[in-house]
């Protein structure tokens, strides 16, 4: 059976787990930073995550790994702008911008980008207004304090209901604003103030996120609580996140965010393959 999500016009089929690409256009991302700052050779990259088998890209213009520095507005635009418009217009892709910066926001709802990430939450003055008024998807992603400090010691009474409620009372600010549920989707936000217990606790919890009412989005890949499992650096945490991933997927989690695209894509089509031999 078909469970089709709308993204601005365009739709996904999310009985089976979709792969977002990430594409950091700055230059101090975890582990990626640098790498397609320009636009000629962040559109060579989209593509190539697109004939891998994403089905969204998410552009981001300002880190937020932990201690990240903040960047201006206008560094932020100039870094994105460019960016998304390329793939937009060369790209059969769904366009997800990562950002809290309203300007920003409005800006590429103008481009046409399908979804709108923001790990804040839509909790900066102006972002829920910039947004209610699209028809583009609003991804919620839950954080403990912010870049600078949320991995200083976090801590909670208990993850799974914190991040549930946070979540819970975010979805119905935005309905109350006019924002139709239908439109949302929730990130748990494993890595933003979180320790690796934590991080393994939501992970191991996904199946109750998801019977929250909107698609589950996660985002594993590379990240720190891997080099606390298996003591490797960034650029050798593959398995580890395509571990996590198909866990993820495994209890409901809809949409995995990665840089690894290929290689997570393999892994759903497995995951899917096993689902569909379940119905025969």
């Amino acid at each position: 059976m078909s469970v089709m999500f709308h993204f601005a016009g365009r739709a996904l089929d999310l009985n089976f787990p979709q792969v977002m690409g990430v594409l950091n256009a700055t230059p101090d991302s975890f582990s990626d930073g640098g790498r397609f700052i320009t636009p000629d050779v962040a559109l060579s990259r989209a593509a190539e995550m697109v004939r891998q088998g994403a089905s969204i890209i998410d552009v981001g213009g300002e880190s937020t790994r932990p201690g990240a520095k903040k960047v201006s507005v206008q560094e932020e635009m100039d870094r994105v702008c460019p960016v998304v418009e390329k793939i937009i217009l060369n790209c059969n892709v769904i366009v997800s911008v990562d950002t809290s910066t309203p300007q920003l926001m409005a800006e590429c709802i103008k481009l046409g980008v399908g979804l709108v990430n923001d790990v804040r939450a839509f909790t900066r003055d102006g972002a829920l207004e910039v947004v209610k008024g699209s028809s583009a998807a609003l991804c919620i992603m839950h954080m403990q304090g912010h870049p600078g400090i949320m991995q200083a010691g976090p801590k909670y009474e208990s993850v799974i209901e914190d991040v549930q409620d946070f979540l819970a009372d975010r979805v119905e600010v935005l309905v109350k604003e006019g924002v139709n549920k239908e439109r949302m989707i929730l990130d748990p936000g494993f890595g933003f103030g979180k320790t690796l217990r934590h991080n393994m606790q939501l992970l191991n919890n996904i199946k109750l996120f998801n019977d929250m009412g909107c698609p589950v989005l996660v985002g594993l890949s590379r990240k720190s609580m891997f080099q606390e499992i298996l003591n490797k650096p960034v650029n050798e945490r593959l398995a580890g996140g395509l571990a996590a991933a198909v866990v993820a997927a495994y209890q409901g989690a809809k949409i995995i965010r990665t840089h690894d695209v290929q290689e997570t894509v393999d892994a759903m089509l497995v995951l899917s393959a096993m689902n569909q031999s379940l119905d025969i």
